[in-house]
């Protein structure tokens, strides 16, 4: 009898925490990128003028990266598992498509990841957001901000956010020389995206 209440409550607890979280099929996320204080003055700069905008429409992402030294974005279609990148230096432009495997072998290094949530929260564009880290296999840990009510259609846009369960508005990375580069979102727009976003180029980029 006690087992049964105790699967009862469980299966309770579930659905109430399913209910109040819902998944949303489009949306566009622009976020800001700044260095901590260990970074040079140079790299500062740089990720200051740059920016990172994810869109998200049904089962299709698309991440673009803005800097002043390149652009890049990586198409990502979930049906199929695979992945287009298109990057820009100067006037050169590059594609390279990724079948699922390739996919997979590109982000072998975010598979088994273990995520630790905390009980600090903070308030990010209104969201209710939990701080957790992602631990991953060769010890490295990242800090996370993710918004517990909402979720989107499409998580493998940060191949390593697949296993949050909710919307990343907050994170941080580490540059080549071990810098803590801090992305944090300035804006969630839940309106309607083209199809187009997601179209691939057929000309004007070199294989790669």
């Amino acid at each position: 009898m006690k087992s049964a209440s105790i699967l009862f409550l469980s299966l309770l607890l579930a659905f109430k925490m399913s209910a109040q979280q819902r998944i949303i099929a489009e949306c566009t996320i622009t976020y800001s990128i700044v260095a901590a204080d260990s970074a040079s003055i140079k790299m500062k700069e740089a990720l200051k003028a740059s920016s990172k905008t994810v869109y998200i429409k049904g089962n299709e992402s698309r991440v673009n990266l803005v800097s002043p030294a390149f652009n890049q974005s990586v198409i990502y279609d979930k049906t199929s598992g695979g992945a287009t990148i298109l990057r820009e230096f100067g006037s050169n432009k590059f594609i390279t498509k990724l079948d699922n495997d390739k996919w997979l072998s590109e982000n072998k290094q975010f598979e088994n990841t273990r995520v630790e949530t905390t009980e600090e929260h903070k308030t990010i564009l209104g969201y209710d957001c939990t701080k957790a880290f992602i631990h991953l296999r060769d010890s490295s840990i990242y800090t996370i901000y993710y918004a517990t009510s909402i979720i989107p259609s499409v998580k493998e846009f940060e191949y390593l956010f697949k296993d949050v369960t909710g919307l990343v508005l907050s994170y941080e990375s580490l540059g080549r020389k071990g810098e803590r580069i801090i992305y944090t979102a300035t804006k969630v727009n839940l309106s309607p995206i083209p199809i187009s976003v997601f179209a691939i180029p057929n000309s004007g980029y070199r294989s790669l």
